[in-house]
């Protein structure tokens, strides 16, 4: 005898997964965290006559937690 409640849970499961699948399309945006972005030190007075070039400095770090979803 055929089992109507094992079809219906397997056409609710295939629903359900196309559905997923379907919401999952047209996500945007980086799919990585991108580096924080260097900033460089304009050179003072007394540093325009020397041969060492200034090192680029990091920004402060951040107390916001990042954005992950």
């Amino acid at each position: 005898m055929h089992c109507w409640a094992r079809t219906a849970f397997y056409l609710l499961v295939t629903v359900l997964g196309i559905a997923s699948m379907i919401g999952a399309c047209g996500q945007k945006g980086p799919l990585y965290l991108p580096e924080p972005p260097v900033v460089e030190v304009p050179a003072s007075a007394a540093d325009i006559g020397s041969d060492v070039p200034n090192a680029p400095v990091a920004p402060p770090e951040s107390s916001a937690t990042p954005d992950r979803p």
